[in-house]
């Protein structure tokens, strides 16, 4: 599936459920920092998106989308201890974009493919808007985070890193 397929489908999906939600335009842009002062709101807003490997045994990998705030990284030790695992890391980078259907920077906390698994940190569902790149660089959505809780069903686990001090 081309990655504007990705944009298309989850805009269908989220007018074929009447989710309230917000398109931004912006210059093309992929870092969650750089993002979120185009898109004029605090980066711990951002759905920060990571496509995960994990591998259980030495035979088995198992690919989790990591989905935590903009402002906090995704704790490795935690999805370890989640998925009983030896082994967690970041999924190469074709990995990654076959499974997410998107480039790395536009990745969605959506998943679209049955083979990789959705997690998401409770603070995530918590925000009053989540931000995120939409499948595309030059274009964010905004919607609740109670709204993205409800369509995209993430497994809630606690996988983020502590919260920046201040």
């Amino acid at each position: 599936m081309p990655h504007t397929d990705t944009y298309r489908r989850l805009i269908a999906l989220l007018d074929d459920t009447a989710t309230p939600y917000r398109l931004i335009d912006h210059t093309p842009e992929g870092t969650t920092e750089t993002v979120s002062a185009l898109r004029g709101h605090p980066v711990s807003q951002a759905a920060k998106c990571l496509v995960l490997r994990v591998k259980p045994d030495r035979r088995t990998t198992r690919h989790v989308l990591a989905v935590v705030p903009g402002d906090r990284r995704v704790d490795l030790d935690a999805i370890r201890e989640l998925f009983a695992a030896r082994y967690a890391g970041v999924s190469d980078a074709a990995t990654a974009e076959r499974l997410a259907r998107a480039v790395p920077g536009t990745v969605l906390p959506f998943s679209f493919d049955p083979d990789l698994e959705l997690v998401a940190d409770p603070d995530v569902v918590t925000r009053p808007q989540l931000y995120f790149n939409a499948a595309r660089l030059d274009r964010s959505l905004a919607v609740s985070g109670a709204d993205y809780e409800k369509l995209a069903r993430p497994r809630l686990a606690k996988i983020a890193g502590p919260q920046p001090q201040t």
